[in-house]
Protein backbone atom coordinates (compact mmCIF):
# COMPACT_ATOMS: atom_id res chain seq x y z
CA UNK A 1 0.00 0.00 0.00
CA UNK A 2 1.55 3.36 -0.98
CA UNK A 3 2.15 5.98 1.70
CA UNK A 4 0.29 9.27 1.78
CA UNK A 5 3.30 11.03 0.24
CA UNK A 6 3.44 8.45 -2.55
CA UNK A 7 -0.27 8.93 -3.26
CA UNK A 8 0.26 12.70 -3.42
CA UNK A 9 3.09 12.20 -5.88
CA UNK A 10 0.90 9.95 -8.05
CA UNK A 11 -1.97 12.47 -7.96
CA UNK A 12 0.33 15.37 -8.83
CA UNK A 13 1.63 13.45 -11.85
CA UNK A 14 -1.86 12.98 -13.32
CA UNK A 15 -2.84 15.01 -16.41
CA UNK A 16 -5.67 16.75 -14.59
CA UNK A 17 -8.36 18.84 -16.27
CA UNK A 18 -8.60 22.54 -15.43
CA UNK A 19 -11.03 21.76 -12.63
CA UNK A 20 -12.37 18.57 -11.08
CA UNK A 21 -14.79 18.55 -8.14
CA UNK A 22 -14.74 15.70 -5.61
CA UNK A 23 -17.55 15.53 -3.06
CA UNK A 24 -17.09 13.70 0.24
CA UNK A 25 -20.20 12.60 2.11
CA UNK A 26 -18.87 12.21 5.63
CA UNK A 27 -18.11 14.61 8.44
CA UNK A 28 -15.25 12.32 9.47
CA UNK A 29 -13.75 12.62 6.00
CA UNK A 30 -14.03 16.39 6.12
CA UNK A 31 -12.33 16.47 9.51
CA UNK A 32 -9.46 14.29 8.25
CA UNK A 33 -9.10 16.48 5.14
CA UNK A 34 -8.94 19.64 7.25
CA UNK A 35 -6.57 18.24 9.88
CA UNK A 36 -4.15 17.00 7.23
CA UNK A 37 -4.33 20.21 5.19
CA UNK A 38 -5.15 18.24 2.06
CA UNK A 39 -6.79 21.16 0.27
CA UNK A 40 -3.51 23.04 0.20
CA UNK A 41 -1.43 19.92 -0.51
CA UNK A 42 -3.37 18.78 -3.58
CA UNK A 43 -3.02 20.31 -7.06
CA UNK A 44 -5.04 23.53 -7.44
CA UNK A 45 -7.30 21.94 -10.07
CA UNK A 46 -8.85 19.66 -7.43
CA UNK A 47 -11.82 21.12 -5.57
CA UNK A 48 -12.78 19.13 -2.45
CA UNK A 49 -16.45 19.71 -1.68
CA UNK A 50 -17.97 18.69 1.68
CA UNK A 51 -21.46 17.22 1.24
CA UNK A 52 -24.39 16.03 3.38
CA UNK A 53 -22.38 14.10 5.95
CA UNK A 54 -23.51 15.62 9.25
CA UNK A 55 -26.68 14.11 10.81
CA UNK A 56 -26.90 16.81 13.47
CA UNK A 57 -26.85 19.47 10.74
CA UNK A 58 -29.86 18.01 8.93
CA UNK A 59 -31.92 17.02 11.98
CA UNK A 60 -35.23 18.85 11.45
CA UNK A 61 -36.10 21.75 13.69
CA UNK A 62 -39.40 20.17 14.72
CA UNK A 63 -37.60 17.19 16.22
CA UNK A 64 -35.20 19.38 18.21
CA UNK A 65 -38.10 21.53 19.36
CA UNK A 66 -40.03 18.43 20.47
CA UNK A 67 -37.03 17.18 22.43
CA UNK A 68 -36.77 20.56 24.19
CA UNK A 69 -40.47 20.53 25.10
CA UNK A 70 -40.30 16.94 26.36
CA UNK A 71 -37.48 18.02 28.64
CA UNK A 72 -39.26 21.16 29.85
CA UNK A 73 -42.90 20.13 30.07
CA UNK A 74 -42.83 16.46 30.97
CA UNK A 75 -41.21 14.66 33.87
CA UNK A 76 -38.62 13.00 31.65
CA UNK A 77 -34.92 12.38 31.54
CA UNK A 78 -33.94 13.59 28.06
CA UNK A 79 -30.77 11.91 26.77
CA UNK A 80 -28.96 12.64 23.54
CA UNK A 81 -25.51 12.65 22.03
CA UNK A 82 -23.56 15.66 23.24
CA UNK A 83 -23.44 17.70 20.05
CA UNK A 84 -27.25 17.79 19.83
CA UNK A 85 -27.51 19.75 23.06
CA UNK A 86 -26.31 23.05 21.62
CA UNK A 87 -28.21 23.03 18.30
CA UNK A 88 -30.56 26.05 18.34
CA UNK A 89 -34.13 26.32 17.08
CA UNK A 90 -35.88 29.41 15.75
CA UNK A 91 -37.67 30.94 18.74
CA UNK A 92 -37.66 34.34 20.37
CA UNK A 93 -34.55 35.60 22.12
CA UNK A 94 -36.18 35.19 25.53
CA UNK A 95 -37.25 31.61 24.81
CA UNK A 96 -35.26 28.45 25.40
CA UNK A 97 -33.51 27.67 22.11
CA UNK A 98 -31.58 24.46 22.79
CA UNK A 99 -31.42 21.42 25.01
CA UNK A 100 -28.42 22.96 26.75
CA UNK A 101 -30.52 25.98 27.69
CA UNK A 102 -33.32 23.66 28.83
CA UNK A 103 -30.81 21.90 31.09
CA UNK A 104 -29.67 25.26 32.47
CA UNK A 105 -33.33 26.07 33.19
CA UNK A 106 -33.65 22.95 35.33
CA UNK A 107 -34.70 20.24 32.89
CA UNK A 108 -33.12 16.82 33.32
CA UNK A 109 -31.07 16.71 30.11
CA UNK A 110 -28.11 14.34 29.98
CA UNK A 111 -25.50 13.98 27.24
CA UNK A 112 -24.56 10.38 26.49
CA UNK A 113 -21.94 8.76 24.27
CA UNK A 114 -23.70 5.49 23.37
CA UNK A 115 -27.21 3.95 23.25
CA UNK A 116 -26.22 1.63 26.11
CA UNK A 117 -25.95 4.65 28.41
CA UNK A 118 -29.63 5.44 27.81
CA UNK A 119 -30.50 1.85 28.72
CA UNK A 120 -28.38 2.04 31.87
CA UNK A 121 -30.12 5.23 33.00
CA UNK A 122 -33.54 3.68 32.40
CA UNK A 123 -32.61 0.55 34.37
CA UNK A 124 -31.08 2.41 37.31
CA UNK A 125 -33.95 4.95 37.50
CA UNK A 126 -37.06 2.83 36.79
CA UNK A 127 -39.42 5.41 38.29
CA UNK A 128 -38.51 7.93 35.58
CA UNK A 129 -39.41 8.11 31.89
CA UNK A 130 -36.20 8.28 29.86
CA UNK A 131 -36.28 9.65 26.30
CA UNK A 132 -33.38 8.90 23.98
CA UNK A 133 -33.29 11.54 21.23
CA UNK A 134 -31.50 9.82 18.35
CA UNK A 135 -30.13 11.84 15.43
CA UNK A 136 -27.76 9.88 13.23
CA UNK A 137 -27.04 8.04 10.01
CA UNK A 138 -26.92 4.29 9.46
CA UNK A 139 -23.94 3.73 11.76
CA UNK A 140 -25.92 5.18 14.67
CA UNK A 141 -29.21 3.56 13.72
CA UNK A 142 -27.82 0.00 13.59
CA UNK A 143 -27.05 -0.06 17.37
CA UNK A 144 -30.51 1.40 18.05
CA UNK A 145 -32.06 -1.46 16.07
CA UNK A 146 -29.97 -3.84 18.19
CA UNK A 147 -31.46 -2.27 21.35
CA UNK A 148 -34.95 -2.93 20.02
CA UNK A 149 -34.02 -6.51 19.17
CA UNK A 150 -32.64 -7.15 22.65
CA UNK A 151 -35.68 -5.63 24.34
CA UNK A 152 -35.64 -2.17 25.91
CA UNK A 153 -36.75 -1.21 29.42
CA UNK A 154 -40.42 -0.23 29.55
CA UNK A 155 -39.54 3.28 30.72
CA UNK A 156 -37.21 4.00 27.79
CA UNK A 157 -38.67 5.88 24.81
CA UNK A 158 -37.06 6.77 21.49
CA UNK A 159 -37.40 10.09 19.69
CA UNK A 160 -35.98 8.82 16.42
CA UNK A 161 -34.55 11.23 13.87
CA UNK A 162 -32.37 8.82 11.90
CA UNK A 163 -31.50 9.35 8.25
CA UNK A 164 -30.09 7.34 5.36
CA UNK A 165 -27.14 8.91 3.60
CA UNK A 166 -27.52 7.88 -0.03
CA UNK A 167 -30.95 9.51 -0.77
CA UNK A 168 -29.47 13.00 -0.27
CA UNK A 169 -26.76 12.24 -2.82
CA UNK A 170 -29.39 10.79 -5.16
CA UNK A 171 -31.40 14.00 -4.80
CA UNK A 172 -28.37 16.07 -5.78
CA UNK A 173 -27.64 13.88 -8.78
CA UNK A 174 -31.24 13.90 -9.94
CA UNK A 175 -31.40 17.70 -9.68
CA UNK A 176 -29.43 18.01 -12.91
CA UNK A 177 -26.86 20.26 -11.20
CA UNK A 178 -25.12 18.04 -8.66
CA UNK A 179 -22.09 20.31 -8.33
CA UNK A 180 -19.49 17.52 -8.35
CA UNK A 181 -17.70 15.27 -10.83
CA UNK A 182 -16.93 12.29 -8.60
CA UNK A 183 -18.02 10.96 -5.21
CA UNK A 184 -16.00 9.87 -2.19
CA UNK A 185 -18.44 7.59 -0.37
CA UNK A 186 -18.51 7.38 3.45
CA UNK A 187 -16.50 4.56 4.98
CA UNK A 188 -18.41 4.09 8.24
CA UNK A 189 -21.79 3.99 6.51
CA UNK A 190 -20.41 1.51 4.00
CA UNK A 191 -19.22 -0.79 6.78
CA UNK A 192 -22.88 -1.21 7.72
CA UNK A 193 -24.73 -0.89 4.42
CA UNK A 194 -22.02 -2.14 2.05
CA UNK A 195 -20.02 -0.57 -0.75
CA UNK A 196 -22.64 -1.64 -3.27
CA UNK A 197 -25.12 0.84 -1.81
CA UNK A 198 -23.18 3.48 -3.80
CA UNK A 199 -23.21 1.61 -7.10
CA UNK A 200 -26.13 3.76 -8.29
CA UNK A 201 -23.76 6.73 -8.62
CA UNK A 202 -21.88 4.86 -11.35
CA UNK A 203 -24.67 2.80 -12.88
CA UNK A 204 -27.39 5.46 -13.03
CA UNK A 205 -25.41 8.69 -13.25
CA UNK A 206 -22.12 7.62 -14.85
CA UNK A 207 -19.95 9.33 -12.25
CA UNK A 208 -16.81 7.87 -10.65
CA UNK A 209 -17.11 6.76 -7.03
CA UNK A 210 -14.81 5.34 -4.37
CA UNK A 211 -15.37 4.32 -0.75
CA UNK A 212 -12.71 5.79 1.56
CA UNK A 213 -11.60 5.26 5.12
CA UNK A 214 -10.47 8.02 7.45
CA UNK A 215 -6.71 7.84 7.24
CA UNK A 216 -4.94 10.23 4.89
CA UNK A 217 -3.61 7.38 2.75
CA UNK A 218 -7.10 5.86 2.31
CA UNK A 219 -8.55 9.23 1.35
CA UNK A 220 -5.75 9.92 -1.12
CA UNK A 221 -6.14 6.44 -2.60
CA UNK A 222 -9.82 7.21 -3.21
CA UNK A 223 -8.98 10.61 -4.70
CA UNK A 224 -6.46 9.00 -7.03
CA UNK A 225 -8.97 6.36 -8.10
CA UNK A 226 -11.75 8.77 -9.03
CA UNK A 227 -9.34 11.24 -10.65
CA UNK A 228 -8.05 8.49 -12.92
CA UNK A 229 -11.63 7.55 -13.72
CA UNK A 230 -12.39 11.15 -14.68
CA UNK A 231 -9.30 11.36 -16.89
CA UNK A 232 -9.83 7.97 -18.55
CA UNK A 233 -13.63 8.37 -18.75
CA UNK A 234 -14.09 4.91 -17.25
CA UNK A 235 -16.46 4.98 -14.31
CA UNK A 236 -16.61 2.28 -11.66
CA UNK A 237 -17.11 1.88 -7.91
CA UNK A 238 -13.79 1.40 -6.13
CA UNK A 239 -13.46 0.20 -2.54
CA UNK A 240 -10.43 1.86 -0.94
CA UNK A 241 -11.40 0.75 2.57
CA UNK A 242 -11.35 -3.01 2.09
CA UNK A 243 -10.09 -3.73 5.60
CA UNK A 244 -13.48 -2.67 6.97
CA UNK A 245 -15.96 -2.53 4.07
CA UNK A 246 -17.43 -5.50 2.25
CA UNK A 247 -19.53 -5.22 -0.91
CA UNK A 248 -22.61 -6.45 0.96
CA UNK A 249 -21.88 -4.67 4.25
CA UNK A 250 -22.73 -6.01 7.69
CA UNK A 251 -25.57 -8.45 7.01
CA UNK A 252 -26.44 -8.84 10.68
CA UNK A 253 -26.78 -5.07 11.21
CA UNK A 254 -28.81 -4.66 8.01
CA UNK A 255 -31.14 -7.47 9.09
CA UNK A 256 -31.76 -5.81 12.47
CA UNK A 257 -32.53 -2.49 10.81
CA UNK A 258 -34.97 -4.14 8.38
CA UNK A 259 -36.68 -6.14 11.14
CA UNK A 260 -37.26 -3.28 13.59
CA UNK A 261 -37.38 -0.05 11.58
CA UNK A 262 -39.26 1.27 8.57
CA UNK A 263 -37.89 3.55 5.86
CA UNK A 264 -40.05 6.66 5.41
CA UNK A 265 -40.04 10.02 3.64
CA UNK A 266 -38.28 12.44 5.98
CA UNK A 267 -37.52 16.18 6.32
CA UNK A 268 -33.93 17.43 6.29
CA UNK A 269 -33.43 20.79 7.96
CA UNK A 270 -33.32 23.62 5.46
CA UNK A 271 -33.56 21.20 2.54
CA UNK A 272 -37.09 19.76 2.68
CA UNK A 273 -38.51 16.27 2.52
CA UNK A 274 -36.35 13.66 0.78
CA UNK A 275 -38.23 10.48 -0.23
CA UNK A 276 -37.30 7.25 1.57
CA UNK A 277 -34.53 8.94 3.55
CA UNK A 278 -35.60 8.44 7.17
CA UNK A 279 -36.10 5.71 9.74
CA UNK A 280 -39.21 5.20 11.87
CA UNK A 281 -40.05 2.61 14.52
CA UNK A 282 -42.17 -0.29 13.34
CA UNK A 283 -45.69 -0.43 14.78
CA UNK A 284 -44.83 -3.27 17.17
CA UNK A 285 -42.47 -0.87 18.97
CA UNK A 286 -45.14 1.82 19.39
CA UNK A 287 -44.88 1.71 23.20
CA UNK A 288 -41.31 2.99 22.87
CA UNK A 289 -42.22 5.80 20.45
CA UNK A 290 -41.98 9.18 22.19
CA UNK A 291 -44.11 10.83 19.50
CA UNK A 292 -46.97 8.47 20.24
CA UNK A 293 -46.57 8.76 24.01
CA UNK A 294 -46.83 12.56 23.84
CA UNK A 295 -49.10 13.25 20.83
CA UNK A 296 -50.03 16.84 21.76
CA UNK A 297 -46.43 17.95 21.98
CA UNK A 298 -45.63 16.07 18.78
CA UNK A 299 -48.44 17.84 16.90
CA UNK A 300 -47.29 21.22 18.20
CA UNK A 301 -43.72 20.46 17.17
CA UNK A 302 -44.77 19.71 13.60
CA UNK A 303 -45.83 23.34 13.29
CA UNK A 304 -42.16 24.26 13.79
CA UNK A 305 -41.15 22.79 10.43
CA UNK A 306 -39.19 25.40 8.53
CA UNK A 307 -35.91 26.63 7.19
CA UNK A 308 -32.64 27.65 8.79
CA UNK A 309 -32.36 30.69 11.11
CA UNK A 310 -32.35 34.08 9.35
CA UNK A 311 -29.09 34.62 7.50
CA UNK A 312 -27.91 31.05 8.04
CA UNK A 313 -26.72 29.24 4.91
CA UNK A 314 -26.18 25.82 6.51
CA UNK A 315 -28.42 24.14 3.93
CA UNK A 316 -26.20 25.41 1.11
CA UNK A 317 -23.09 24.20 2.95
CA UNK A 318 -24.62 20.76 3.60
CA UNK A 319 -25.50 20.35 -0.06
CA UNK A 320 -22.07 21.47 -1.24
CA UNK A 321 -23.48 24.53 -2.98
CA UNK A 322 -21.32 26.97 -1.03
CA UNK A 323 -18.36 26.84 1.35
CA UNK A 324 -18.60 28.07 4.95
CA UNK A 325 -16.60 31.15 3.92
CA UNK A 326 -19.50 32.10 1.64
CA UNK A 327 -22.09 31.94 4.41
CA UNK A 328 -23.35 35.39 5.31
CA UNK A 329 -22.94 34.92 9.08
CA UNK A 330 -19.93 32.58 9.29
CA UNK A 331 -17.64 34.00 11.96
CA UNK A 332 -19.96 36.91 12.70
CA UNK A 333 -22.18 36.27 14.54
CA UNK A 334 -22.00 32.48 14.03
CA UNK A 335 -19.04 30.90 15.84
CA UNK A 336 -18.66 27.70 17.90
CA UNK A 337 -19.14 29.78 21.05
CA UNK A 338 -22.31 31.41 19.70
CA UNK A 339 -23.67 29.05 17.00
CA UNK A 340 -26.58 30.25 14.92
CA UNK A 341 -26.82 27.25 12.61
CA UNK A 342 -26.26 23.53 13.24
CA UNK A 343 -23.17 23.30 10.97
CA UNK A 344 -21.25 25.34 13.55
CA UNK A 345 -22.26 23.06 16.44
CA UNK A 346 -21.45 19.48 15.53
CA UNK A 347 -17.92 18.09 15.34
CA UNK A 348 -19.04 16.72 11.96
CA UNK A 349 -20.37 20.08 10.77
CA UNK A 350 -18.32 21.65 8.00
CA UNK A 351 -18.47 25.14 9.50
CA UNK A 352 -17.25 23.91 12.89
CA UNK A 353 -14.45 21.92 11.24
CA UNK A 354 -13.30 24.82 9.08
CA UNK A 355 -13.41 27.27 11.99
CA UNK A 356 -11.47 24.88 14.24
CA UNK A 357 -8.78 24.57 11.57
CA UNK A 358 -8.37 28.34 11.35
CA UNK A 359 -10.24 29.00 8.10
CA UNK A 360 -11.63 32.49 8.55
CA UNK A 361 -13.23 35.12 6.36
CA UNK A 362 -10.72 37.72 5.29
CA UNK A 363 -11.40 41.46 5.11
CA UNK A 364 -12.48 42.57 1.67
CA UNK A 365 -9.50 42.58 -0.69
CA UNK A 366 -7.36 40.38 1.56
CA UNK A 367 -6.52 36.73 1.18
CA UNK A 368 -8.13 34.01 3.30
CA UNK A 369 -5.61 32.12 5.43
Amino acid sequence: MPTAQEWLTKITALPLPDKVRLMNVCGGHERSIALAGLRSALPRQIDLIPGPGCPVCVCPEQDIYLAIQLALQENTVLTSFGDMLRVPVNVGKNSIRSLAQAKAAGADVRPIASPQEAVRIALTEPDKTVVFFVAGFETTIAPVAALLAEGMPDNLLLLLSGRLTWPAVAMLLESGQPGFDALIAPGHVATVMGAQEWAFVVEQHRLPAAVAGFSVDSLLAAFYSVLRQVIEKKQFLDNCYRQAVKPEGNLWAKRLIAEHLTVVDAPWRGIGVIPASGFALQDRHARHNARLRYPKLARAARDRAGTMPPGCDCAGVVLGKITPLQCRIYGSPCTPRTPVGPCMVSDEGTCRIWWSEGLRKAPEGAEVC
